[in-house]
């Protein structure tokens, strides 16, 4: 059958508030998703704490709790609602750390509640920078070599083992909170010392740097028979060491070669497979034109903004789809809304340049630090 007979109701973490660094993005994927699994019969519960939202519109879902994105007050609705599922992926990361943290926790077992789509050993080794690593190095994928840190007093550690710069990561959060390229022992401290603050996990990472690299990113989407196609390809026009949500960002990419882009297409679609994520997610590739080199930087599980901006540009409903995949079905099943005669499996191909440029409010703002 092309949608599971199993789920009859669906729990689906919304977005969250709208913050800096947390965009409007998830409410419209979150939106799509609401209503692509109503489509196929599966009533859909909605937990959000944002009323200023589409997705919390009485009509975008069956129900519709405004409730803090926290896993106490989560598995309170879990209990009254009895749902068979919990989408994680489709509410930006707040929806996936909340949703591990059920896991975790037993709550999902507990109540006989499925964790869709991607797993949560997945969700683990993409978000998890030491898990993703050791990954990466068991299926021959290269990345940047990375150090764990809990503490402080570890810095001075990795200064010795990698010198400096060095690239300074966060795990499990949105937007790079806490990351960025680190050039001073003070400023590191600073910064590992913030890091592990705003981490679920108390931990970050940090990694030799590759500042300068040319910065690629890859949507792809892979269904429950291992059928993974991408969707489209967007290169960073600032290189590493700025993040893709303040860079300009245009696809298709400009300034490799078709060689180039498909060895990074190939290297996206082996990781994800080897992942086993199961719907929309976004790879992120490093490329050094002097060495020839590709290296792997990370894996979102879940629907991101760059999600956003590939459907947008390519016309292909990536939120939806996912949804449908999610739902059961494969991408030769659902039709693709756009062309209304080929299947979600068939790959977008566009004859066009879409280009994205980043704004600062600063007028909002004037006394925020404006550091990229």
């Amino acid at each position: 059958m092309p949608t599971r007979d199993d789920l009859e109701k669906v729990l689906l973490i919304g977005s969250g508030p709208i913050v800096i660094g947390q965009a409007a993005e998830f409410d419209y994927s979150g939106s799509q998703a609401c209503r692509a699994i109503r489509e196929e019969g599966i009533e859909v519960v909605l937990v959000n704490s944002n009323p200023a939202t589409i997705m919390t519109d009485p009509e975008i879902a069956d129900e519709v709790y405004l409730e803090p994105l926290e896993p106490e007050y989560v598995e309170e609705i879990i209990k009254k609602e009895q749902p068979d599922g919990l989408i994680s992926s489709l509410g930006g990361q707040t929806g996936l750390n909340v949703s591990a943290q059920l896991a975790e926790q037993g709550v999902l077992e507990e109540y006989g509640v499925e964790l869709l789509g991607t797993e949560l050993e997945t969700i683990h080794k993409s978000e998890d920078r030491e898990q993703f690593a050791e990954f990466l190095d068991e299926v021959g994928e290269d990345t940047a070599r990375s150090m764990t840190i809990e503490s402080v007093d570890q810095v001075d550690e990795t200064i010795e083992e990698f010198g400096l710069p060095v690239i300074m990561r966060t795990t499990y959060t949105l937007g790079g909170s806490g990351s960025g390229v680190v050039r001073t022992w003070d400023e590191l401290e600073r910064r590992v010392e913030r890091g592990i603050e705003l981490s679920m996990t108390n931990e970050v990472t940090v990694d030799e740097s590759i500042e300068g690299w040319k910065e690629f990113e890859y949507e792809v989407i892979r269904d429950k028979n291992d059928t993974t196609i991408t969707i489209c390809n967007m290169e960073n026009i600032d290189k590493m060491g700025i993040h893709t949500g303040e860079s300009t960002v245009v696809t298709p990419s400009q300034t490799v070669s078709d060689d180039v882009h498909q060895r990074m297409r190939s290297t996206g679609i082996r990781v994800i497979r080897a992942l086993g994520i199961v719907g929309g997610c976004n790879i992120q590739l490093a490329y050094n034109d002097e060495t020839d080199t590709i290296k792997v930087v990370e894996v979102n599980p879940r629907v991101s903004r760059s999600s956003a901006l590939a459907s947008k540009a390519t016309g292909y409903p990536i939120a939806r789809v996912t949804a449908k995949i999610i739902a059961g079905k494969t991408l030769y099943e659902i039709e693709n809304d756009i062309t209304k005669e080929t299947p979600a499996a068939f790959e977008p191909t566009i004859d066009y340049v879409v280009t994205k440029i980043p704004r600062w409010p600063f007028d909002k703002f004037p006394n925020v630090d404006r550091t990229i």
